[in-house]
């Protein structure tokens, strides 16, 4: 399939970027991914073998539309990192370290005592 990366056109294949990606490591992904026989590989890894030219002359976006047309399977950035989880209030937060009170629990109430045969 032709394509354009960085102003360049190129011919490219699945199964050549396959080979040339074989024997490479995958670096640690930090933004667009690219999953290449099993393995994720960041997109500007993928592009710099495939282009032999240097990462700053491409964008990862021009990468991935052109890996996801071979039909390689492609994760933007915002979908790889987790949302994160809405902060606590202050009160939910000092509740949590207080811990929760005796009438809330599951377990049974204590049974008052019988008074003693004293009188006390």
């Amino acid at each position: 399939m032709r394509c354009v990366i960085a102003r360049f056109p190129f011919d490219l294949f699945k199964n050549e970027v396959e080979d040339s990606m074989k024997g490479i490591k995958p670096e640690p992904v930090t933004g667009d991914a690219v999953v290449i026989s099993r393995r994720v590989y960041p997109v500007k890894q993928v592009g710099e073998v495939i282009t032999r030219q240097d990462r700053r002359d491409f964008s990862s976006a021009e990468v991935v539309r052109a890996l996801s047309k071979l039909g390689f399977t492609c994760r933007t950035a915002e979908s790889a990192v987790p949302a994160p989880a809405p902060a606590r209030t202050p009160l939910e937060t000092a509740s949590a370290l207080l811990g929760t009170p005796a009438e809330a629990r599951s377990e049974a109430p204590e049974a008052v005592s019988a008074p003693r045969a004293d009188g006390v």
